[in-house]
Order: structure tokens, then sequence, then C-alpha cells
């Protein structure tokens, strides 16, 4: 399909690793065939009860990334489904990092079984692509993006440091190999940083430290039957609308070794003409996010019954659900 100029109505935004909790998707799983559906489609293709790791845990066991990243894909698209059982469908989506992938599977591109079996593939060779402690995630807030790649710079005798996330203003995260990324952090505060937070993530994700996952996971998008989608998303490696299926591959395995323009994806989803964002799936991440990017669009959240109730209540939609524990 070719992208319109511009529409009116809601986009979908959809979370990666780290908004996961045990209980994730509970509510709406008890309540409705949909989400019951996805749950289990999504488990027999990853090979693993991913209803019992999103509601039981334990944590531990959640939060191992290969576990993580399926659980989240697969507790977000449970949401989405019971969305479209509401008549609720977006113009188009952005999710982050990992949530590029339940992007691309709510929007038709990849069946929910294929999708959840690459991002627990994805989850094993981003894991795998660095020993653990060898890499670093750290926050940067309050500081100019440009000096903050300045800083990155000026540790590339240490190793490797780069930006990885373009979150939102005023908060960058960088990536790369501790020791380099640790320098990178010290000439920030240096700069005039307000905080250099270290990320607990196992990963150092979205810089050139994962050319190895990338290499493996292009072998699985290759027999993954990526079709052209019902709506565009945007890419998080260049932050513009995308719909054909060889773009959407190509940027789901450039995202892994580029920076993600998460400010660019959410600016070009209003430009398209999102007039309201909605996070499809665990916690509140993105839309703390949202709110420093744009004033343009309104935001709100479905993870469970209680937000369910009051999107529905502002998109006047007449259906509720109880809580369940």
């Amino acid at each position: 399909m070719a992208l319109v100029d511009r529409l009116h109505g809601p986009a979908f935004i959809f979370p990666g690793q780290g908004s996961q909790y045990v209980g994730m998707g509970k509510a709406l799983y008890n309540e409705y065939p949909e989400a019951r559906a996805v749950f289990e489609e999504a488990s027999d293709a990853a090979g693993v009860d991913i209803a019992r790791l999103c509601f039981d845990g334990p944590e531990s066991e959640l939060n191992m990334t290969e576990n993580t990243q399926p659980a989240i894909l697969t507790a977000s698209l449970a949401v989405h489904a019971v969305l479209g059982a509401m008549h609720i469908r977006p113009i188009a989506a952005a999710g982050h990092s990992l949530g590029e992938l339940t992007a691309v599977a709510a929007a038709g591109g990849l069946t929910v079984g294929a999708a959840a079996a690459l991002a627990r593939k994805r989850g094993k060779y981003m894991q795998e692509a660095v020993p653990e402690g060898k890499g670093l995630m750290a926050a940067v807030l309050g500081l100019d993006a440009e000096k903050i790649e300045e800083a990155c710079s000026g540790a590339s005798a240490v190793g490797l440091a780069s930006p990885a996330n373009y979150n939102s203003p005023g908060q960058v995260v960088i990536a790369g190999e501790r020791a380099a990324v640790e320098k990178a952090a010290e000439l920030c505060r240096e700069m005039g940083a307000k905080r250099v937070v270290p990320l607990t993530v196992s990963v150092p994700s979205h810089c050139m430290l994962m050319a190895p996952a990338v290499e493996r996971l292009k072998s699985d998008l290759d027999v993954a039957g990526i079709k052209d989608l019902d709506f565009p998303i945007a890419s998080n490696a260049s932050g513009k609308l995308i719909d054909k299926a060889g773009d959407v591959k190509e940027g789901l395995l450039r995202q892994l070794t580029m920076p993600l323009l998460w400010e660019d994806c959410v600016h070009a989803l209003v430009l398209h003409g999102a007039d309201t964002l909605i996070e499809v799936g665990p916690g509140k991440v993105l839309s703390g996010l949202i709110k420093r990017i744009t004033k343009e669009a309104e935001i709100r959240n479905v993870e469970d019954a209680v937000s369910f109730n009051t999107t529905l209540d502002y998109l006047s939609i007449g259906c509720r659900i109880s809580p369940k524990k």
C-alpha cells in the first residue's frame, strides 16, 4: 500500500524490554478469548509457557532476556487483539526496540507465532553477542545530544561507546563496552549532565556490539515470511514511516546496531495525523517519554482492567471489564 499524506486517529505504541512485571496481561487474559488465543499461539511457537511466565514469574526467570522479549511481545499483542475486538484500530504504530517487532505483528507483517519465536531468538542472540558483565548502558539526563556524542568520541581510546537511544529531550542512553561507557559517563558529568544512571540490563543494545546478533537474526527473518503492512510503522533506525516488507526487515536488523531514534518516531506519528498515542502493553514508560516529546497528541495506555476502562471512556466506547486477580 502507498503511504497517505495525513490521516486522523489513534496510533499504537508498543513497549520494549524493561516494561515487564509479574502479572502483566492477566486481567485481559481472564476476560477475553482473543487475549487467550494470542498467549496460546505465542507459547506454542516460542516453546515456552508465556502465560505462566507473565502471570507467575518468578521475576528472575521473567527477566532473562530470551524470556522477557517474547513475554512483553505476547502481553502487548494480547492487548492489541482485545482492542481489535472492540474495533479500536490504529492509523499507524511504533515500538521501542523489541516493541518494533510487536508493531510489525500488529500491522499484519508477521503472525503472532512467528513474532514470538523471533522475539525469543532475538533475546538469545543479543544476550550471547556480549558476555555478561562486558557491556553497559547508561541514561544521560539533562545534557545536549551533541555533547553526549562528543563524550562518547572522547571515550573511544578506552573502547566502544555510542548513543543508543534518543529517548526524549534531555534523555539519551549510551551503550557499549563497560570501561568505555563508564569513561563517557564521567565526561558527560564533567560537561554538565544532571545525572548519569547505569541501567540494570544485561545487554548493551543498539550499538555495534550487537553485530553478531544481526547476522544470526537475518537468517531467521529471511524465512519468517514478513509481509507488507496493513498500516505504517515508524522505524527505530530511521524515524520514518515504512510499510513495505523489505523496509521492515531492514529496519528490524539495523536497529540492533544503530541508535534508536524514538523522538523522531513519535514526531512521525503525529505528522501522519495521530491525535491519540495509546501505549499498548505493560507499563507506562513510553507514555512518560512521549509527554516530553510532543504536546500535539493525547496520551493513553492499556495494560490492565483499569487502564482499559479508562481508555474506553476516553474513546467513548461502552464496554467494561472487572479487575480480576
